[in-house]
């Protein structure tokens, strides 16, 4: 049986990401990385659905199989059955280190750039009062020499991530808060 391709919508990928993911914070890491990523499709002149797209389903299987032997390649497996293009496969591999997807393109770069990103930037702004508005790169900065603050964010990685898309890394942290701005109230926090 052949599987149509198709492109797959935003409306679809939250479908998915509501089947597969019950953790709330796990739906608004993946809705914060669909808004970076959408954001930085307009500055690039990409195609915003695609770019959202790939944010909000990045870790869609991540909660149902955590280990790098399940996650992000079973979740990949189904959405191939679901006749999603193979290019945006691809894409979504990119975000795993142990894959060794090259991070060759702008869509990849900005994924890798975005998703630890966006975790620490709301773990910024749930200590500043649930207010975005309130974290800045210097906030950004100090709280990375916190090694016991959202230890699980890969300091490394958001440095990397910014380098890699060539993009100055304050400048990076206030693009990608000011991203989270407007869905704010569904991350659980202030403008």
């Amino acid at each position: 049986m052949t599987v149509e391709v198709h492109q797959p919508t935003g409306e679809e990928a939250w479908g998915l990401v509501t089947a597969m993911t019950e953790s709330e914070s796990l739906r608004r890491h993946m809705l914060s990385v669909e808004a970076a990523m959408r954001a930085y499709a307009r500055r690039f002149g990409e195609d915003e659905e695609r770019w959202g797209v790939l944010g909000l389903i990045h870790d869609w299987d991540y909660e149902t199989g955590p280990t790098p032997d399940q996650h992000p390649m079973r979740g990949i497996r189904m959405l191939r059955d679901r006749g999603w293009p193979e290019d945006l496969l691809q894409d979504l591999a990119s975000h795993a280190d142990y894959l060794d997807v090259p991070r060759d393109t702008p869509i990849r770069k900005a994924l890798y750039a975005c998703d630890e990103l966006c975790g620490f930037i709301i773990a910024c702004a749930l200590v500043k009062g649930r207010s975005l508005g309130a974290v800045d790169a210097r906030t950004v900065r100090k709280k990375m020499k916190d090694r016991a603050f959202a230890r699980g964010v890969h300091r490394e990685q958001l440095l990397a991530g910014a380098e890699a898309l060539g993009v100055d890394f304050d400048e990076h942290v206030e693009f990608v808060r000011d991203a989270l701005v407007p869905i704010a109230e569904e991350l659980g926090l202030v403008p």
